[in-house]
């Protein structure tokens, strides 16, 4: 029976996690320089309205339809003809179908869109919009299909409660595929390099964390108890990461970094949200602070290594994900969600959980680099030397961001 209040809280969490791509934006717009600003926040714009059209004719039917030999669903629901807009218990029984469509939209939206923050500054943008209808064809649906929507991985037993592998891990993996492909931006100065703009990124990571309570909650299908648990659990690891990326970036650089304090929170939000809905607050604590030090690390061992992820996509959200869908098997308790960890005994979910992350991270990072070669044969990924100096705003949209 649909109840009113849990389609209320759905209809609230599905605009929660729709407002996270324009905080994206926002976050990724702060940190680019000023000559580029635009485009990137433009590519996160565009995700709204592609992908939403995508998911309408054929997105949802290939996540959520019947599925075909564990690997893709099939051709149901037709949004179009209204052909499979019934409540149905698969996806929640006191939902409609539609809270539970447009709540997953917004899922498949966001994710392509966290991508373009690693090959900021040097691709076309034509190209763009086909590595988009491509990428969320041939990697986010199926990744959501095989978790989520009751394909192989789903079936092995692998959780992921918000999408640690389904959002997280394939867009940063996507991410490093595409660093290694488009390679390193030609920067004349460090300005081309700094954020340009701290306070957009600020504004961004509180729109990024306040969606993120909608991303996570929503998760239990229902104003109840574990959405409680994942509201709260997301709040803690955030605090916690942004805390310890603080301490450790203070003590190493010497001085307290308000734009890695927001990373940082970022970096705990993302490796909360696959366990969000399994283990206990406490545990919200200890994986916030081992996402502080990973992804810290893990930023800087980017650096090292000379890869060009401009707005380190990898380093936050592709670790980020990886690490919290694997300690989402340590710590999940069976009181939460009814599933173990290796805590409370389960060696096979902690085994599981391995497998799915890594298995859906090569597949993530192998399919978007064959997709950028293929688009790469009809359009030129990568912008002109010329049209990069003089940044992508001016010579592919014709437009600026500030008249000073």
């Amino acid at each position: 029976m649909i109840n009113t209040g849990d389609t209320a809280f759905m209809i609230i969490c599905a605009a929660l996690v729709c407002l996270m791509t324009p905080g994206l934006a926002f976050f990724y717009g702060g940190l680019v320089s000023r000559k580029n600003v635009l485009t990137i926040m433009m590519q996160s714009f565009i995700s709204m309205g592609v992908v939403t059209i995508l998911w309408f004719f054929i997105g949802f039917s290939l996540t959520f339809g019947p599925d075909i030999h564990g690997i893709i669903g099939g051709l149901k629901y037709v949004c179009l003809s209204g052909v499979g807009m019934e409540a149905n218990p698969d996806y929640g029984e006191t939902i409609p179908f539609l809270s539970f469509f447009s709540y997953q939209q917004m899922f498949a939206i966001l994710t392509p869109a966290l991508i373009t923050g690693a090959f900021a500054d040097r691709v076309n943008f034509k190209s763009y919009l086909v590595f988009l209808i491509f990428w969320s064809v041939l990697i986010y649906i199926p990744l959501a299909h095989w978790v989520w929507g009751g394909g192989f991985l789903q079936q092995l037993g692998v959780v992921d409660f918000a999408g640690g592998i389904v959002v997280h891990a394939s867009a940063g993996l996507a991410a490093l595929a595409s660093v290694f492909f488009v390679g390193k931006r030609n920067i004349d100065s460090k300005v081309d390099t700094e954020p340009h703009n701290v306070t957009h990124v600020a504004l961004g990571t509180a729109l990024l964390w306040f969606g993120w309570f909608g991303f996570n909650a929503g998760g239990a299908l229902g104003a109840n108890a574990l959405a409680s648990t994942a509201f709260i659990n997301t709040d803690i690891a955030a605090s916690t990461a942004m805390v310890t990326w603080l301490v450790i970036s203070w003590k190493r650089e010497k001085t307290p970094s308000f734009v890695g304090v927001l990373t940082g929170a970022v970096a705990g939000l993302a490796t909360i949200t696959p366990g969000a809905g399994f283990v206990k607050p406490w545990a919200a604590v200890i994986i916030g602070l081992i996402a502080g030090i990973a992804c810290y690390f893990a930023v800087q061992l980017r650096k090292k290594l000379d890869w060009d992820d401009a707005l380190d996509v990898w380093g936050v959200h592709g670790v980020g994900g990886i690490i919290g869908t694997i300690l989402l098997g340590v710590f999940a308790s069976k009181e939460v969600n009814g599933i173990s960890g290796l805590i409370e005994g389960d060696v096979y979910q902690f085994g599981i959980q391995l497998f799915g992350t890594v298995l859906a991270s090569v597949y993530a990072f192998l399919v978007t680099m064959l997709i950028l070669k293929v688009v790469n044969k009809f359009l030129p990924v990568r912008v002109s030397q010329e049209e990069e100096r003089l940044g992508l705003d001016a010579s592919l949209h014709h437009e600026e961001a500030y008249h000073i």
